[in-house]
């Protein structure tokens, strides 16, 4: 699997932005996607996830409500909209997939064992 990560950028507090992720697969039966992201001097972290079969979405409690995930199978993306941008949500950003996650685990990055380039976001006044 081949991940191309793109559609960062910097923006002011409040404001909205979309990544994108577009992925090539042998199959994408079984194929699970995720978005992380890493701060400057923190660990990498779980933003969010999505089931390409199925669609089940899942969210860290820090984005819950203000970043959507999606998918679109005809161009073989997945999609992250981050809305109500908060400083704190600064960091590189990065796409990942994985086959046969069960929910419990779709939050542990070490069951992803492909990654894309990070894009970096930035949230600045």
């Amino acid at each position: 699997v081949q991940l191309q990560a793109s559609g960062g950028g910097l923006v002011q507090p409040g404001d909205s932005l979309r990544l994108s992720c577009v992925a090539s697969a042998v199959t994408f039966n079984s194929l699970h996607m995720g978005w992380f992201r890493q701060a400057p001097g923190k660990e990498r972290e779980f933003v969010a996830g999505i089931r390409w079969n199925g669609g089940n979405q899942y969210y860290s409690d820090s984005v819950k409500g203000r970043f959507s995930i999606s998918k679109d199978v005809a161009k073989k993306t997945v999609n992250l909209r981050m809305n109500s941008l908060k400083p704190e949500d600064t960091a590189v950003y990065y796409c990942a997939a994985a086959y046969g996650l069960i929910a419990s685990t779709v939050s542990d990055r070490g069951r992803y064992d492909y990654w894309g380039q990070g894009t970096l976001v930035t949230v600045s006044s």
